[in-house]
């Protein structure tokens, strides 16, 4: 391959790869992983794994919710930190109370730049 052609190539892939980088930096939060425990008192504890490429204290994933198949917020966990270099991260809130006659619970992500983000997980409930 010329030297010209080699050259053209390589600073293509470079580009690529900053360019997906800063995407992926700039993106909003998406859950990947959910799950529901039941804790024997009718409450569940649901973990969360959340990719989000924080940046800092002014860019970061700052919770997740737990909501009802309706929108109805049913717990919030609030996220004190940037996980720069926790990618994804995984938490927990425990004591989730889910009303009577709700089978599934929709988890969502939001950060402090873009809000709430689409990718989002619905878990099926045990012992439901």
């Amino acid at each position: 391959m010329p030297y010209l052609a080699r050259t053209f190539s390589a600073a293509v892939t470079v580009l690529s790869l900053v360019l997906a980088g800063g995407a992926a930096r700039a993106d909003a939060p998406r859950v990947v992983h959910a799950e529901a425990s039941p804790n024997g008192d009718g409450t569940y504890t649901v973990t969360a794994t959340v990719r989000h490429g924080d940046t800092g204290w002014d860019h970061y994933a700052d919770n997740f919710e737990v909501l009802a198949p309706d929108g109805t917020l049913l717990d919030r966990r609030v996220l004190y930190h940037p996980h720069v270099d926790e990618q994804p991260f995984t938490r927990s809130t425990d004591g989730v109370k889910v009303p009577a006659g709700i089978n599934s619970v929709i988890v969502r992500a939001h950060d402090k730049v873009h809000g709430y983000g689409k990718g989002t997980v619905t878990i099926n409930l045990p012992d439901r």
